[in-house]
């Protein structure tokens, strides 16, 4: 294999109900700075059905040019379809780098490429860079439970793939008055060779908590010490009209559901303001939400990690600061104060 043959950064467009998924955005953003570096064009590669007319907006986010697989075959994301055009692009086009948005799409369809090129591929990025001599990606995740930042390369093998999760970099502005490359291809697939039918599409009617699109979150930790003091955080996201998160281990605790965990298994977040109340710090969790704009942190351990990666920290009791926070947001939002009794607050 000559390293030669393989230039560019390509980033995989996701699509979902006729939109280019946020996180592919994102990578564009993120691919833009790879191959600015390596002094070499960034693609992004379209797939599905009537996508064409989404090209211009790769461009305007940051592509210099737009492979486009458009056909009825590919309405529906189905592996096998998606990995064959994606397949043949890489073959014929050579990219040095890969990236996919770590959503349920992402993931799979990046393991069965890697599997069939085959190359590397590393999982769950939150950091890329790439040696700008080399082209080696320099894909970061956090390992061992998160306790330790691990960068992986891809040494013997092209291209250079990961999934990158959503919220872990920014897209570009856009720019509607860039100019780019549309390329349309194609290759020959027969429904009746695909393995797979997509017989119904059932939309999930179960509401949950979209902690990744808020504005303001507040966070608790096992620093709560039960499920009952774990209210105060509810009580302040309520009065300040934020949404609750968490830290793994009051997730595995019990206290609240898995969908409000913030960190590296759980949600990646960026909201404008980040409550870290009763959180140690832990290499997962701050690869969450370490791209807030404005993160407090509340604890009364004052070695506690957390300090060392919020704007502003707190080092006292929670039970004693969030009931006086809560008072204070409540008097200046023009909201009434409760009584202790009428806000039940729990006991440390």
């Amino acid at each position: 294999m000559s390293f030669d043959d393989y230039q560019g950064t390509w980033v995989f467009m996701e699509v979902k109900d006729g939109a280019i998924a946020s996180v592919s955005l994102e990578l564009l953003g993120a691919g833009r700075q790879l191959a600015d570096k390596r002094k070499s064009q960034l693609a992004g590669i379209l797939i599905g059905d009537g996508v064409t007319a989404l090209a211009q907006e790769v461009i305007a986010y940051g592509a210099d040019l737009v492979y486009v697989y458009d056909a009825p075959i590919y309405e529906h994301y189905r592996t096998e379809t998606f990995m064959k055009a994606l397949l043949a692009c890489v073959e014929k086009h050579k990219p040095e780098i890969l990236l996919y948005g770590a959503t349920s799409t992402g993931k799979d369809l990046a393991s069965a490429v890697a599997t069939d090129l085959p190359t590397g591929l590393t999982a769950d990025t939150t950091q890329l860079d790439v040696e700008e001599d080399t082209g080696l990606l320099l894909a970061s995740r956090p390992a061992f439970g998160g306790n330790i930042m691990a960068t992986i390369l891809c040494k013997k093998y092209r291209p250079q793939m990961a999934t990158v999760r959503p919220k872990v970099v920014r897209a570009l502005p856009r720019d509607k008055e860039r100019i780019g490359i549309i390329i349309e291809e194609a290759i020959e697939i027969h429904e009746d060779d695909i393995r797979t039918k997509v017989l119904e599409i059932v939309r999930n009617t179960v509401q949950t908590v979209r902690i990744s699109e808020a504005d303001i979150i507040v966070s608790g930790g096992k620093g709560m010490g039960s499920p009952v003091g774990f209210q105060l955080i509810h009580e302040l996201a309520d009065v300040i009209g934020g949404a609750v998160g968490a830290s793994r281990d009051v997730v595995e605790a019990g206290w609240i559901g898995h969908h409000h965990q913030v960190g590296q298994t759980g949600v990646t977040v960026t909201p404008k303001v980040y409550f870290a109340i009763g959180i140690s710090g832990a290499i997962q969790h701050i690869v969450g939400m370490q791209n807030s704009g404005l993160i407090i942190a509340i604890n009364k351990d004052p070695n506690a990690l957390i300090f060392g990666s919020c704007h502003y920290g707190i080092v006292g009791d929670a039970f004693e600061i969030v009931p006086l926070l809560i008072e204070q947001f409540r008097r200046a939002l023009g909201k009434p104060v409760l009584t202790a009794h009428e806000r039940r607050v729990p006991d440390a």
